[in-house]
């Protein structure tokens, strides 16, 4: 049986597909027992598995990357729950498209059946058709489920999210995606099992090492290995590693520089930093290049981390920081990729102190919040005619006509007396420390009053 959208009812299998069709599309699993990864949501007593098994399942999103078994699981979704299984893209589906297939599940609903609707890359469709499926969803005309590689609190509208349950799919591990190619190299009747096959261990190790958690990029490597390699003098098709190698021969990182990906990864990547981790920082900073991270955002962060995190433990920090960004639009790539490790191991090496920050923000609470205080008479510009007789700049005290280069004198209106820096004994600022702490009891000694305004 066909519907509209040319898909079948929810068998879940694969027998349907021509015969050309790739690998990893053929081996989708028909069952939850045929289904691998996804331990933490599928695994014995879990939550999502229990709600399949017992038909209790409401809309949901599945969230993660590509290749983990998003679309696989709505499959195996509507196979068990004997519903009719009808699929959208958020690429080119239509509202034209989501109400004949709602029409298509009201049909099914009077006669007695139960429709899923799949939508991939649901975060493809703009608002109104997000909208569009609300009524149903709600009334439970159709149950839902989307699939997004985005985060679905970011990318899908609130009222849907709200009626959704969210569950997020982890890249499958390197045991897994050997599994499957190993079930895919012996199955006759879906995969390769009719090929005289000898796939090495090294290499499907590393054909799932460099594909990274995605089923389908390993399982249709696995088919390009098969498919091109020659007989061997026994009648075998051996597939070594230098064989997988050739057949997979660049790790593309899933990484969308507006995504997830990108702030998760800049995150760990400041937070090693922050942590002191130079080998981390590194890493991350590497993924970074590898998936082609635009070096004006790193080197935009580096700036921003020397101040903020470095700060006055190492005021070198800043002009190394700075350097390394004029560096980087200077040199470019591949070159700029050393400086960058430069001041990555620098930055992660130096001594922390964010002082300066956290005491700029105890004084931008107090203007936000409170009074705003007036110039003190001593402290204003007295250099226009006039000013003299207004008091301004009267009482003002030079500090380079004092003994190293230091006068007790407030800065502040009277009484207003404030203490927002408070300096750490890091690396150099601990110097900052002991002068400033000499300077506040110059001040204290010359006004014993100022202690109760600090």
């Amino acid at each position: 049986m066909e519907d509209l959208f040319g898909m079948g009812p929810g068998t879940g299998e694969s027998g349907g597909l021509p015969a050309d069709a790739p690998l990893a599309a053929r081996m989708r699993p028909s069952s939850l027992d045929e289904y691998v990864g996804q331990v933490h949501l599928l695994g014995s007593g879990k939550l999502l598995r229990r709600a399949i098994e017992a038909d209790r399942l409401s809309s949901v999103i599945l969230y993660g990357p590509p290749g983990t078994g998003k679309t696989s699981l709505a499959r195996v979704v509507a196979s068990h729950t004997k519903s009719r299984f009808l699929e959208l893209s958020g690429v080119e589906g239509s509202v034209a498209d989501i109400r004949k297939a709602i029409g298509i599940a009201a049909i099914e609903a009077a006669k007695g059946g139960r429709t899923l609707l799949f939508i991939d890359e649901i975060h493809r469709f703009n608002k109104a058709q997000q909208d569009a499926l609300l009524p149903d969803v709600e009334r439970g005309t159709i149950r839902l489920i989307g699939a997004t590689t985005q985060n679905p609190f970011f990318s899908i509208n609130s009222p849907l999210v709200s009626r959704s349950q969210i569950f997020q799919l982890q890249p499958l591990g390197t045991p897994d995606l050997v599994f499957l190619q190993f079930r895919a190299i012996a199955d006759q009747e879906r995969g390769l099992g009719k090929l005289p096959i000898d796939l090495d261990a090294d290499a499907a190790v590393h054909l799932a090492t460099i594909s990274d958690g995605d089923a389908r990029k390993c399982l249709n490597a696995l088919e390009i290995a098969a498919r091109t390699t020659s007989y061997d003098e026994h009648g075998r098709i051996r597939i070594t590693l230098e064989i997988a190698g050739e057949s997979i021969q660049r790790k593309a990182l899933v990484y969308d520089g507006t995504g997830d990906d990108h702030y998760d990864t800049a995150s760990a990547f400041i937070k090693s930093l922050r942590g002191g981790d130079p080998d981390a920082a590194l890493y991350w900073l590497a993924k970074m290049l590898h998936a082609g991270e635009e070096l004006r955002f790193i080197t935009r962060r580096l700036v921003i981390f020397a101040s903020e995190d470095v700060g006055l433990a190492d005021p070198l920090a800043l002009s190394l920081a700075v350097a390394a960004q004029q560096a980087v639009e200077f040199v470019g790539l591949p070159e700029a990729r050393i400086t960058l490790a430069h001041a990555v191991v620098y930055l992660a090496t130096a001594p922390k102190s964010n002082s300066a920050c956290v005491a700029l923000g105890y004084a931008q609470k107090d203007v936000e919040s409170g009074r705003t205080l007036p110039v003190p008479a001593h402290l204003r510009d007295s250099h226009y005619k006039g000013a003299k007789s207004m008091g301004h700049g009267i009482g003002y005290q030079y500090p380079h006509d004092h003994e190293k280069g230091y006068v007790p004198q407030a800065y502040l209106p009277e009484g207003e007396g404030r203490r927002y820096y408070t300096a750490n004994r890091h690396g150099a600022e601990a110097r900052i420390a002991d002068r400033l702490e000499a300077w506040r009891k110059q001040f204290h000694d010359a006004d014993p009053s100022a202690a109760d305004r600090s």
